[in-house]
């Protein structure tokens, strides 16, 4: 198959993209509008809930346009930042009494709590006609992330997940480029990011307890999560424990890391997930480093592949020939300017005024790769005619060695290009085109990421039987595909 006709067969932003505008305009099919969608010159009004750290720098993106009407924080004290800056939004410490008091003053939410709070109120919020936009990585385990995917499908709300990678030039060009054929068949990859993000994993004590702070609602924080004492190293670090975060670093830097591979690899459902290599085990936190193994089918004229993430552990990489030792794996953040490609700004700018320190982005020095160290966030496609690499949430893409990177002509575009992530879901909450990571397309991808946190915990390669959803060779690992919920938090769509 040639090149033109491969990259046609992958092209399925073309699905999302058929039909998608009504005949009068967005914004003026009856149905839509009925359903709470808003035409472009209208207004939405957007809820914020967890503003203490990530909620802000979502904000932005879309405070310029839209009116930031009503706050939720279960920590006033983390939460006085958004509450000075948004100082006519109504303020909430229950995301179920702002939605459900809110009514028809809130079109949409964008959700920016810990992971394990994700679930119960992007639902909520569905379940009450609001559109959802909800950080990465969506959910903590597959079963949610199903449930998800059948709430956005039954109330017909506009989704997004926050991998903003998704909506960056350099995710779209290292597609287009594997596509091409260019680098040829893919049946390899490794992706590297470095420690779990806020650090503690790997505790060998249990957390520290203390009083629960005044301006904290600790029984809400917990939410759905089994009830346990205060401890302030779990909000502090909530990403490394067990019950809050997915995966340590697999469901931080990992869902960015990995989105380019799939994407221009368009993964689905893999046959296997294995847990190679692991350090810092315990019944608390994450561990501290590991070596996770996918195993994905063929799929259409792609060949299977083998996906490999290692969180600050080396790979076995073999470099590509011609290439010197001292020669950095993964290309520098934001490189296509070179090519008469201009990136996007940053996914974490919005072109508004800059983040405050509390909310900047955490970003892992690119290390040079060599004997036991980690060359920094990114994967590296290894293709029978040769290398391309990725780094970050996918901002830069080369291909390897050096050499073929300064003599290779960028194939032409196919992908639709994006504006600011938070824009592409507006647009959608508007009745213009879907979101480039609606849950119809993020689900599927955090679903095997999530299966990969459950092989964290249990070793063995699990052989995963997708359409029956369980584990073929694993009852532990069947246990772990719901969440423990306690009474009071069930969750129905």
């Amino acid at each position: 198959m040639d090149a033109h006709r491969l990259s046609r067969r992958y092209f399925f932003f073309g699905s999302l993209l058929a039909g998608a505008v009504p005949r009068g305009g967005f914004g003026s099919t009856p149905s839509l509008t009925a359903l709470g969608y808003k035409s472009f010159n209208e207004k939405l009004n957007i809820a914020g809930i967890g503003v203490g750290t990530r909620g802000p720098a979502i904000l932005r993106g879309v405070a310029r346009t839209e009116n930031i009407v009503a706050l939720c924080d279960v920590n006033q004290e983390k939460a006085a930042g958004a509450f000075k800056t948004y100082e006519k939004a109504k303020r909430y410490t229950d995301f179920r009494k702002m939605i459900e008091s809110g009514g028809k003053d809130i079109d949409a939410v964008m959700i920016a709590t810990p992971d394990h709070v994700h679930t119960p109120v992007a639902l909520f919020a569905m379940q009450h006609g609001k559109h959802v936009y909800c950080e990465k990585p969506l959910t903590r385990t597959p079963w949610e992330s199903r449930l998800l995917l059948e709430a956005a499908a039954k109330y017909k709300v506009a989704t997004q997940m926050g991998n903003q990678g998704y909506s960056h030039e350099g995710t779209r060009v290292a597609a287009e480029i594997l596509w091409s054929g260019d680098v040829g068949e893919v049946k390899e990859v490794h992706a590297w990011t470095g420690s779990i993000y806020g650090g503690g994993a790997g505790r060998t004590t249990p957390p520290p307890e203390e009083p629960v702070p005044a301006t904290l609602d600790w029984d809400l924080w917990l939410a759905d999560a089994a009830t346990r004492n205060y401890s302030p190293d779990m909000v502090q670090r909530w990403r490394a424990y067990l019950d809050f975060g997915t995966g340590g670093s697999l469901g931080d830097w990992g869902v960015h890391i990995l989105g380019p591979a799939n994407l221009a690899l368009q993964l689905g459902s893999p046959l296997s997930v294995e847990r190679v290599a692991v350090e810092g085990v315990n019944q608390w936190t994450w561990p501290l480093r590991s070596h996770l193994r996918y195993q994905f089918p063929a799929r259409h004229n792609m060949p299977a592949v083998t996906v490999n993430f290692y969180q600050d552990m080396p790979g076995d990489v073999k470099r590509p020939e011609g290439m010197t030792e001292d020669e950095p794996l993964l290309p520098a953040s934001n490189n296509l300017a070179e090519r008469g490609r201009p990136a996007p700004p940053d996914p974490w700018a919005t072109g508004l005024p800059p983040a405050s320190p509390a909310v900047a982005p955490r970003r892992a020095p690119a290390r040079a790769a060599g004997p036991g160290r980690v060359p920094g966030n990114g994967a590296l496609f290894v293709g029978s005619k040769g290398y391309m690499a990725t780094c970050s949430r996918g901002e830069g893409v080369w291909l390897l060695p050096a050499s073929r990177w300064a003599e290779y002509k960028l194939p032409p575009e196919l992908l639709p290009r994006s504006v600011n992530h938070q824009m592409d879901w507006v647009r959608a909450c508007k009745g213009g085109l879907p979101g480039c990571s609606e849950f119809s397309i993020a689900v599927p991808y955090i679903e095997w990421l999530a299966l990969g946190a459950i092989a964290l915990r249990v070793g063995g390669k699990l052989e995963w039987d997708a359409k029956n959803f369980r584990f073929v060779n694993s009852e532990e690992g069947n246990r772990l595909l719901k969440p423990y919920i306690r009474r009071g938090w069930e969750l129905r769509v």
